[in-house]
């Protein structure tokens, strides 16, 4: 479930955002409450919060400074910032944290909700796109994009690669295959892409893995088989030094951060 932190040092405003919240929530968000940026920075080091909502003004760390500690940590929510004054330097300054919406004491409950749901959507949002770089190879995304400009020898060693990353392939295979000398289609290859047809190849596999990890439920055995490893245990080891991580423990994070979308 996620979980909403509002942070004030008035009781009275602390409760009364809590109890809209709840309301229009209907116990589908945990709603946590903090008295003080202290105690919220305490809660935030044991806890994941999706949206933090918190008062400008408050005694030893203020709403901003509370912000700007935040943006430091792995996974910080997206804010919403309320304040009992409509100052220029603290909404300029809120932007520029990147803070959602900036609103104004007494709070309209009907505003408050609508800040709410466009901070969630935000934080969908930003979760998407760090699945996606999750999934995408950076090295190769620069070269799909510079495919155009390779020779068409390369060209047709990539769509040959590609269309046989399941079966046991060599740069020997692939050059025969194009009628080419290996030794030249080597040096071919390394010079426009920037990588070797091995770390290429490699980059490949890891990458379908991922997208056959994160969309599908074949088991670890059949993921390496569909990739081109002949051995499970070799392909975890593959993958780990490539992605810091095995594959099992790839899929629970990716899984993990599907199902935290509402």
């Amino acid at each position: 479930m996620k979980t909403i932190l509002i942070v004030d040092d008035e009781p009275r405003t602390r409760e009364g955002v809590r109890k809209v919240l709840e309301a229009w929530s209907a116990g589908q968000y945990e709603i946590a409450l903090a008295s003080n940026g202290i105690e919220a920075l305490d809660w935030l080091s044991q806890h994941e919060a999706s949206l933090l909502i918190t008062d400008i003004r408050m005694p030893e760390i203020g709403g901003l400074d509370l912000v700007e500690k935040i943006n430091h940590m792995p996974h910080p929510p997206v804010v919403i910032i309320i304040s009992g004054h409509p100052e220029f330097d603290y909404a300029q300054r809120a932007l520029q944290f990147g803070v959602v919406e900036y609103l104004l004491k007494p709070l309209d409950k009907i505003k408050l909700i609508r800040a709410v749901e466009l901070a969630l959507k935000r934080e969908e949002s930003k979760n998407r796109i760090e699945r996606m770089e999750k999934l995408v190879d950076p090295k190769l995304l620069d070269s799909v994009q510079e495919e155009n400009s390779y020779s068409p020898q390369v060209q047709e060693a990539i769509q040959y690669l590609n269309e046989h990353l399941q079966k046991p392939l060599t740069m020997r295979d692939t050059a025969e295959h194009l009628h080419m000398n290996a030794s030249y289609l080597s040096v071919l290859f390394k010079e426009q892409t920037g990588l070797t047809f091995s770390e290429y190849l490699t980059r490949k596999r890891v990458q379908r893995a991922k997208e056959l990890l994160s969309g599908t439920r074949l088991s670890i055995g059949e993921v390496a088989e569909q990739v081109g490893y002949q051995t499970a245990k070799y392909f975890v080891k593959v993958f780990r030094s490539m992605e810091g991580v095995s594959p099992g423990q790839y899929r629970k994070t990716i899984m993990h951060s599907e199902e935290s979308i509402q």
